[in-house]
């Protein structure tokens, strides 16, 4: 399973898309300060999700 996920940055304002297979792993990567791209926004607030069933699936979302 593969996951479409909007991060929300109450402190930048700033939104970030992602896709994973791993939600709460890339969750706990992004708050971390392990993942660069979102490394100015941290703390980041799920708020939305979608399952597919390929991770091709999940790319073409987000793009």
């Amino acid at each position: 399973m593969f996951h479409l996920y909007i991060l929300l940055s109450e402190e930048s304002n700033k939104f970030y898309i992602g896709s994973t297979g791993n939600l709460e792993d890339r969750i706990v990567r992004h708050n971390s300060g392990r993942s660069k791209s979102t490394l100015s926004g941290i703390p980041w607030k799920l708020i939305y999700t979608e399952k597919f069933e390929t991770r091709s699936e999940a790319y073409r979302r987000k793009n």
